[in-house]
């Protein structure tokens, strides 16, 4: 499962963004110790209530993610977030007054590569902004046949770990 190609320990609290049925909510539940499965869609969280109801751990937030308030404590994200809403719920994470330690998100590769700092590809505003405080990459290329439907793009897993220490003079060369 892709929760293995990331850094999410027993000791941490997850967001799921954009939960959908639970299928990653459930993945997470067995790896940390809570996970905030944010899902708005009424319809979506009876489904997701279903499919968790006996996970202890994990606690549906049926709200908007762009609109919740974050937690106070530290946290790590991984999700699978409407493609649409990434740049903003990127924003969002970065911008906040507690960011999170790593987020791990299944993007569209064309936007994954804009925000990672690499010389063979351009870096987009956002890209810096990530990378003033994070170490990024590309974790994991993702298949079409790897989703239910397919996507129409190509997919990676993109993760950004804060680096408490990052000089900023190291990442320039």
């Amino acid at each position: 499962m892709l929760i293995g190609h990331s850094n999410i320990k027993k000791r941490d609290l997850v967001l799921d963004i954009g939960a959908g049925s639970g299928v990653i909510t459930t993945a997470l539940s067995k790896r940390c110790k809570e996970v905030w499965a944010i899902e708005p869609d009424p319809e979506t969280i009876a489904k997701l209530k279903q499919n968790t109801k006996d996970k202890e751990n994990i606690k549906i937030i049926p709200e908007d993610f762009l609109e919740m308030e974050l937690p106070k404590e530290n946290y790590k994200v991984f999700a699978n977030p409407p493609f649409h809403l990434s740049s903003a719920i990127l924003h969002k994470l970065i911008e906040s007054d507690n960011p999170p330690e790593a987020i791990y998100l299944i993007l569209q590769k064309q936007l994954a590569l804009k925000l990672i700092r690499t010389d063979r590809h351009y870096t987009s505003k956002l890209g810096h902004l990530i990378n003033q405080r994070y170490q990024t990459k590309i974790r994991y290329p993702l298949k079409l046949t790897d989703f239910t439907p397919p996507p129409a793009v190509p997919t990676v897993l993109y993760e950004a770990k804060i680096c408490y220490n990052l000089n900023h003079e190291q990442d320039q060369n």
